[in-house]
């Protein structure tokens, strides 16, 4: 499965995200979009994920950039996460995986020695127009929010 990586388009898709609204990439372009894959809502990594975002979405906002997460969860368990901790990101639903195969994320993971398939943490900086400009894989957590504010600041100029 090809892995897009700096320079190629971003595959569009449009899915499900909160109120009913679809959320479709192509619609985003003319402004950069930071598309981050996450596995779970409400787990430790992807809720402390989710609030670095919100916490820093003001200075996203300032440069022009959006913001979407994905996961596999359904739209209601988005917005139970959204209005459990005030989350001010675009959450969108890929249940079928659907995003998260043409992205490559979606893979082969172990646990306790169970192997199962998951989501790859992984973000994507696309530019405005549509073309992935940094990518990040088996992302950590900490301190990440930071370096994809740092890369956008560069996009953006």
């Amino acid at each position: 499965m090809h892995e897009p990586g700096v320079g190629d388009m971003a595959p569009d898709f449009t899915l499900p995200g909160e109120g009913g609204d679809d959320f479709t990439l192509s619609a985003h372009r003319g402004k950069p979009l930071v598309l981050y894959f996450y596995p779970k809502d409400d787990t430790p990594g992807c809720t402390t994920e989710a609030i670095d975002f919100t916490r820093a979405k003001p200075d996203f906002d300032k440069m022009g950039v959006a913001i979407a997460g994905l996961s596999p969860d359904p739209v209601a368990r988005h917005e139970k996460f959204r209005d459990k901790h005030n989350l001010g990101i675009a959450l969108v639903s890929d249940e079928n995986h659907e995003a998260a195969l043409a992205y490559g994320v979606w893979k082969e993971k172990s646990l306790y020695g169970r192997k199962f398939m998951g989501i790859e943490r992984s973000t994507f900086l696309v530019d405005a127009e549509g073309r992935i400009a940094r990518v990040w894989r088996k992302v950590k957590v900490s301190g990440h929010v930071g370096e994809v504010l740092a890369a956008a600041r560069e996009l953006t100029g």
